[in-house]
């Protein structure tokens, strides 16, 4: 039985370890260690937890560095054989370790999983950041099986198959201790946002599997740090989106899909302009420039091989804005009619 290790990132979260840290101590694994990591907390998150947990291990970071730093940070001090990366706002299902514990152990080339991520206030709805697994399309766009851009699919039991997903969710991760180490971990460049999704595409790079398992189940609240509809989010999602593609793509498509990429995101700030929301233009605007800054100053962090992104499980052969938009495929399954 495998060494495994809850490890909550906290921030400013004392309403959600009260309300979901009884559903995690829950947990029938065998082989267990449950740990908050607090990522320089202004709140009484660590008295609570000190107070009222003492099973639990705290870490506490010096600095908020966000999810990337922050997990980087908190795990350099956990020893397991598989990390489960939880978010604060997580409530778990019963017997949600065991399934995923078992598939994992089915393939050791299995480096990452993620369970199904069900939405915590309605209960029967795929929740946006995971869903049944998230996949990304040739131009970078990601979504999930069961969630697209902002649709969500309520949950039929239409994804309840074990499958190879592009990335998986960065609210619910399980990973290899060993991998994660061996990719170098989350990129401190990120801060937050899109940093599990260049993860699991460098885990790919190196020859492991990504997939998702539908028989554990989680419910998100979601938006627990910045919630939708916050432009910091939006230029973080959209500079690290752009981060991401340039280090992970093939130098054979990288220039191809960010030429195509500046065009489209150039028509998203324009109609964000004209809905109304000037502040969601300039954040795409910050997140382009910001983008070209970090360009000019990177340096490659790893020695990965160049893997061709349609020979990558999880991505979608076709463009999938094309697809929502003008052919009205807001489900997964529908894309490919």
């Amino acid at each position: 039985m495998p060494s495994v290790a809850v490890v909550i990132l906290n921030w400013n979260g004392k309403a959600f370890l009260e309300k979901f840290l009884p559903s995690v101590c829950s947990s029938t694994y065998g082989n267990l260690d449950l740990y908050v990591a607090d990522n320089a907390s202004t709140d009484d998150s660590v008295a609570f937890v000190k107070a009222h947990y003492p099973q639990i291990k705290l870490i506490q970071n010096k600095y908020n560095n966000g999810f990337a730093g922050g997990y980087n940070a908190a795990l350099k001090e956990v020893e397991a054989d598989i990390y489960v990366l939880l978010n604060q706002d997580v409530e778990v299902a019963p017997g949600w370790i065991e399934p995923v514990i078992a598939q994992m152990q089915q393939d050791p080339n299995i480096a990452a999983c993620q369970p199904k991520m069900r939405a915590y206030h309605d209960q029967e709805r795929f929740e946006y950041a995971g869903a049944a697994g998230g996949w990304m399309d040739i131009l970078g766009y990601t979504f999930c099986r069961g969630r697209i851009l902002y649709t969500t699919e309520v949950d039929h039991g239409q994804y309840n198959d074990a499958q190879d997903i592009f990335w998986a969710t960065g609210a619910a991760l399980f990973i290899r201790s060993a991998c994660f180490r061996e990719v170098g971990g989350f990129d401190d460049d990120f801060f937050a946002h899109m940093e599990e999704v260049d993860l699991c595409w460098r885990l790919q790079r190196a020859g492991y599997r990504v997939m998702y398992c539908p028989e554990s189940v989680v419910f998100h609240v979601g938006g627990g740090s910045l919630p939708q509809g916050n432009p910091r989010k939006l230029y973080l999602n959209f500079r690290n989106n752009l981060m991401m593609l340039w280090k992970n793509l093939h130098s054979e498509d990288r220039w191809i899909v960010l030429s195509q990429r500046f065009f489209l995101d150039l028509l998203a700030a324009v109609k964000s302009l004209a809905a109304g929301k000037p502040k969601d233009m300039m954040a795409i605007f910050r997140a382009y420039r910001d983008y070209y800054k970090w360009r000019r100053k990177y340096v490659k962090k790893d020695t990965l091989p160049e893997k061709k992104l349609l020979a990558i499980s999880g991505v979608f052969h076709g463009i999938m804005i094309w697809r929502y938009y003008f052919l009205n495929r807001k489900k997964f399954s529908d894309l490919n009619k």
